[in-house]
């Protein structure tokens, strides 16, 4: 009897171990003074993004990395204006945080070295 419980933590444990799916987590900030009415962020195979970011105000998101490809964003100021950078090269499997930080003076990207490295 003691067997079948034993039995049911090491299946629970392998399912847990066997089943990691990599992913990035993913926060852009708007650190400008004034809104940002659109947002786009594209990687490899797809893309997310807002309508409205306030100044001061964060966006979290997760995605899962297929292909290979180089990240940009696209985002429009509050004076209709259109912005774009383009951000690092990802490789499928790359995981990590991901931090994208819009200022008055531009765009910085600040991936991990696991989210750069990819499979």
């Amino acid at each position: 009897m003691r067997s079948i419980p034993a039995f049911a933590l090491l299946t629970a444990l392998i399912a847990t171990i066997g089943c990691h799916s990599p992913y990035v987590v993913t926060t852009v900030s708007n650190r400008t003074s004034q809104p940002i009415e659109l947002l786009e962020v594209d990687y490899p195979s797809a893309s997310f993004g807002i309508q409205n970011l306030a100044p001061a105000a964060d966006f979290h998101y997760r995605f899962k990395v297929l292909g290979s490809g180089n990240m940009k964003l696209l985002y429009t100021d509050s004076a209709h204006h259109d912005h774009k950078s383009d951000g690092p090269f990802l490789k499928e499997g790359a995981e990590g945080p991901l931090i994208i930080t819009i200022t008055d003076a531009g765009v910085t990207w600040q991936p991990t070295p696991t989210v750069a490295a990819g499979k």
